[in-house]
């Protein structure tokens, strides 16, 4: 076998591999990286935006407390 031979045999390999793993992306039977980075950072987001919540309600409870406390004083005198 000639090297040009072999190299044409080599890149046609490679040619095919990549098409049938794309076709097979395709058709469902693999997910692709991205879609499964995406997942996860959707639920990183969700998880993120619980904990924001449950800290913006803190803050309020929090000030409300700290003006009630305020307004105690204030009527004390």
């Amino acid at each position: 076998m000639h090297p040009f031979e072999m190299v044409v045999l080599i890149v046609a390999i490679v040619v095919f591999g990549k098409i049938a793993l794309q076709y097979m992306k395709q058709k469902g039977r693999g997910r692709p990286d991205a879609e499964l980075e995406n997942d996860r950072l959707r639920g990183e987001i969700g998880d993120l935006k619980d904990r924001i919540a449950t800290l913006e309600r803190l803050a309020t409870d929090r000030s409300r407390l700290l003006a009630d406390e305020i307004d105690a004083l204030g009527r004390d005198r």
